[in-house]
């Protein structure tokens, strides 16, 4: 997270409110935005469900939906370790709507365990999502925005706290949203020097 953003974050935010009290006015990120930035769904079903209580009962849930069940040094806590979604991604083969279907969940996983619902770790994906991919074609129907933001705003009310020197959650969003709503933090693109990958070619060229 760039510097500009950090501070926003760390001083402006009101956690009764979850806006931005800036020099120029107050702010928010909004169910808009969240579609307009990440893409995800902002109706629908509430991202809610029952939590597994034992590793067995998890062990059989990957077994169902990956057709591998994983063991507890692939876990850490109460998280799947990001790493064994990476392997078994990589070795899931695409022959049949099964496996299809098995890698688009695994690639799920990794999406809610970076860029949705992150933590500080950045390390596992708590296995209390893994219920609700369970019937593949109900995963859309889910209000995965609105899940995003509250989880945006529990991270944001987290990290105004004095004492809290780090901020978890979709930090994406909340870079995507700063740079489109907040010029003034977005990085400034340097000009490119001549002969750089990407500066610009003005001599006439015959094709």
């Amino acid at each position: 997270m760039s510097k500009g953003t950090g501070e926003c974050s760390n001083r402006a935010v009101a956690p009764n409110t979850h806006t931005f009290h800036l020099s120029i006015g107050e702010c928010a990120v909004t169910l808009e935005d969240v579609a307009l930035i990440l893409g995800l769904p902002t109706d629908g079903l509430p991202v809610t469900g029952m939590t597994m209580s034992s590793f067995e009962a998890l062990e059989a849930e990957c077994l169902h939906q990956f057709g591998v069940a994983l063991r507890k040094s692939d876990c850490r806590g109460s998280c799947i370790k990001l790493t064994w979604l990476r392997d078994l991604k990589e070795n899931l083969h695409l022959t049949g709507e099964i496996g299809i279907q098995r890698y688009v969940k695994c690639h799920i996983m990794l999406l809610i365990g970076t860029i949705l619902f992150g933590d500080k770790s950045g390390a596992g994906v708590h296995w209390k999502f893994l219920p609700l991919l369970r019937e593949f074609g109900s995963i859309i129907q889910y209000s995965w925005g609105s899940a995003c933001l509250a989880h945006l705003y529990r991270a944001l009310c987290w990290a105004s706290r004095v004492d809290c020197k780090e901020i978890d959650g979709p930090l994406t969003l909340l870079l995507g949203w700063a740079w489109i709503r907040l010029p003034y933090l977005s990085p400034v693109p340097r000009e490119p020097r001549s002969g750089e990958i990407g500066s610009v070619v003005t001599d006439d060229i015959d094709i």
